[in-house]
């Protein structure tokens, strides 16, 4: 359905998430997803970490260091997920940032390598007048 795709800060387990998210939203998921742990099946057939065996479509993932909303450890389990898959892929990192970006410069780097991302694996040039550094894709 798509030849690409980015992630800003997503979600990989939602299981993982409802037993790791801070106390300000612990609940949140019982009105969005259903009651934890009684919808654990839910949870599981909606997160896509469990439907790996279905991807192939490159994906680049945008992740804040510090996030406590979704923790650096969704990011890193889909990316093991790509690399042990043979899946091309980026991953960046931002220090110190958080869920949703909010320092200028790392939204704009976040869109920049977004940007460079599709192009690499679409197989288009990008303006050299943007001054936009290449991101490293993965290739498994």
């Amino acid at each position: 359905m798509f030849a690409a795709g980015a992630s800003h800060y997503g979600v990989a387990d939602l299981a993982a998430l409802a037993a790791d998210t801070h106390s300000f939203e612990s609940r949140y998921l019982d009105g969005l997803i259903a009651p934890w742990p009684a919808g654990e099946e839910v949870y599981t057939e909606r997160s896509p970490i469990h439907h790996v065996d279905s991807l192939a479509t490159p994906l680049a993932v945008f992740q804040g260091s510090e996030d406590r909303v979704v923790p650096p450890e969704q990011a890193e389990m889909m990316v093991a997920a790509l690399r042990d898959k043979g899946v091309p892929h980026a991953y960046l990192l931002f220090p110190g940032e958080q869920h949703g970006f909010r320092q200028a410069a790392n939204i704009r780097a976040a869109l920049d390598g977004e940007l460079s991302f599709y192009a690499q694996v679409l197989g288009f040039e990008l303006p050299a007048e943007e001054g936009i550094e290449p991101i490293e894709v993965v290739r498994p």
